[in-house]
């Protein structure tokens, strides 16, 4: 989501990215990342200098507070600097090129460009970034060689700034375009300030003299890019490499904008960064995947992939810590450890896969979706062995496999829990159990298939009978419940949710037994328990991955890297590794700290 978020650092070592609230620093070599902490909400821009000592990084807030930039020492990786003037939103930053200044541009809320000075880490001045009865600014841009000249673009607005540092002013020029009127995406300056490219939102490009402040051509003139132009890059030769909001990356002639070569991505093009002296490319797109492209065949290749919205459900495989799979908004993908490339993807457009789970024959894939069907996948081919039309009537939200892999249990959005026979060749529905008055969000069944427990947000947690179909036990408390998990020796169940408790529960007759403070702040929405019981693992809005002593009720480790809010947290059954995933589509695997014991 992040305009131009993908960087390069000028040592050609490590490639720097947002993710969330975090930035990643990435060595090519070896994948071997490192973060950076310091905001507290989502980052919106990141630039970095031209001599590679300093990263910048500006960030969204709520509305009435102020969004800050952060200067960051590379070298350390410390923060240098937390410049805040901003309301709401950074919209862009860039470095001079003697990293002297650092010109930050506000979002809509704020409008407002201002000029820092890099090593007193003080304001310089400011200025309204579009004139009265323009539209908004939306990008930034610094001059190759000189300290004192700047651009900044947007909708209907095109200017090139002078920064007068004795009065402390930054004065304006507009660009005359003539009778063009274009919104603006991104600004690239050739090497020596003679030209500036402008990517337009209505697919061409305009090439201005950056001395005369004028227009002097744009283009193509006739295939114009779809959906509009994102990022546009000047090679040595004078050609521009020009990445679309469809996808699309081509090669085009710098006199009449011509297509030479092209080549089609995934989702819309955010960044476009060399390495090696211009031969090799990296490209980010909107489908938040990263590809390697060499000049010489022009061809696209994958290099890692990710969710690009936030990541709903995890599940590992019965007996193994090689694999594990996570759902999302339209798709369900398999990874293998220790690989930044998915092994399988299934896709469903349009639709949100709520959660997912695997039979623990390992031949199936259970998943339940947004439009109220439940899809059976095969785990290794993908292919769509059975669908369950119309399970719930507002959406598939929890479901789960028994241990004789053939029945399913699912909840509803409507508050149903619904229990599915697996047929040779179909399926039956069982039985509708009516007793949740809200969106069921987690369903668990004991190892004798005999019961199950669901959650839901009507702050009740219910044991059913999964012979009889009854309800067995109901244990009440004032939170949304969002998830729900069995002690192996079934005495006794774990619950969290919005009151940011850890609570345990009897079974039999379904009393507390004690509440633990789970979280300082925000809801704890994901949850799960190691198979000898000793462990269990909370995630949720604070951030951070707790590993606990079930006997103790103590936290015995702490994690505290992600960018967003954690929605799942999952332990393999080996106790080797914990996989937590967040918000913004960040999936993080952790090394568990506690061994299996003997018991």
């Amino acid at each position: 989501h992040v305009p131009f978020g993908l960087r390069l650092h000028p040592n050609r070592k490590h490639l720097i990215y947002p993710l969330g609230s975090i930035i990643i620093l990435k060595r090519i070599e070896d994948g071997k990342q490192e973060f950076l902490h310091g905001h507290s909400n989502n980052v919106s821009c990141i630039s970095m200098s031209k001599s590679g000592s300093y990263i910048a990084s500006g960030q969204v807030n709520f509305m009435g507070f102020k969004a800050p930039v952060i200067i960051w020492n590379y070298a350390e990786r410390t923060i240098h600097a937390q410049l805040l003037l901003h309301k709401a939103k950074v919209e862009a930053v860039a470095f001079s090129p003697s990293d002297k200044y650092l010109v930050s541009l506000g979002g809509r809320d704020d409008g407002s460009i201002v000029v820092w000075n890099v090593e007193t880490k003080q304001a310089i001045c400011g200025s309204p970034a579009s004139a009265y009865g323009a539209g908004h600014c939306l990008t930034v841009e610094y001059s190759n060689t000189n300290d004192n000249i700047f651009a900044s673009a947007g909708n209907g607005t095109l200017r090139v700034w002078e920064l007068d540092l004795a009065n402390r002013k930054i004065w304006p020029t507009e660009c005359r375009t003539g009778k063009l009127n274009r919104t603006v995406k991104c600004i690239e300056i050739s090497e020596a300030d003679q030209f500036m490219f402008c990517g337009t939102t209505s697919g061409d490009i305009m090439k201005i003299n950056m001395k005369m402040r004028l227009l002097i051509s744009n283009g193509p003139v006739k295939e114009k890019y779809n959906q509009g132009v994102s990022v546009v890059k000047v090679l040595e030769s004078g050609d521009l490499l020009v990445g679309s909001g469809s996808g699309t990356l081509a090669l085009c002639s710098k006199n009449d904008f011509k297509t030479l070569r092209q080549v089609q991505l995934e989702k819309g093009v955010t960044s476009i960064v060399f390495s090696e002296e211009g031969k090799q490319l990296f490209i980010g797109t909107e489908a938040a995947q990263m590809y390697g492209l060499s000049f010489e065949d022009f061809q696209a290749e994958l290099i890692s992939t990710s969710h690009r919205s936030g990541v709903k459900d995890i599940a590992i495989p019965f007996a193994t810590s090689e694999l594990f799979a996570t759902c999302s908004e339209e798709d369900i993908r398999l990874w293998l450890v220790g690989n930044p490339k998915e092994l399988l993807r299934i896709t469903v457009p349009n639709l949100t896969c709520n959660s997912l789970d695997f039979m623990i024959d390992g031949h199936s894939i259970i998943s339940a979706w947004s439009d109220g069907k439940i899809r059976v996948f095969g785990p290794e081919s993908g292919k769509l062995m059975l669908i369950i039309n119309n399970a719930h009537t507002m959406g598939v939200t929890a479901i789960a496999g028994t241990r004789d892999c053939k029945r399913i249990v699912s909840g509803g959005g409507e508050g149903q829990v619904r229990v599915w026979e697996l047929l040779p060749y179909g399926h039956r529905l069982l039985e509708i159990m009516k007793e949740h008055k809200a969106d069921v969000s987690c369903v668990k069944i004991k190892s004798d298939d005999k019961e199950c427990v669901t959650a839901s947000s009507d702050g009740v947690c219910i044991i059913w009978d999964l012979v009889r179909f009854v309800s067995l036990q109901r244990m009440i408390a004032n939170t949304l419940f969002r998830t729900v998990c069995y002690h192996p020796d079934e005495h006794q169940i774990i619950t969290s949710g919005t009151d940011r408790k850890v609570t345990y529960w009897d079974v039999c007759d379904g009393s507390s037994i004690r509440d633990l403070e789970g979280s300082q702040s925000g809801a704890i929405n994901g949850m799960h328990i190691t198979q000898d019981g000793s462990h269990f693992v909370t995630g949720g809005d604070d951030k951070q991955v707790k590993v606990w002593d079930f006997m103790l009720g103590d936290i015995t480790h702490v994690g505290m890297l992600h960018g967003a809010s954690i929605s799942c947290t999952r332990i393999c059954s080996n106790n080797c590794i914990l996989v937590s995933a967040s918000a913004d589509g960040g999936i993080w695997r952790w090394k568990f700290p506690h061994p299996p014991s003997s018991y």
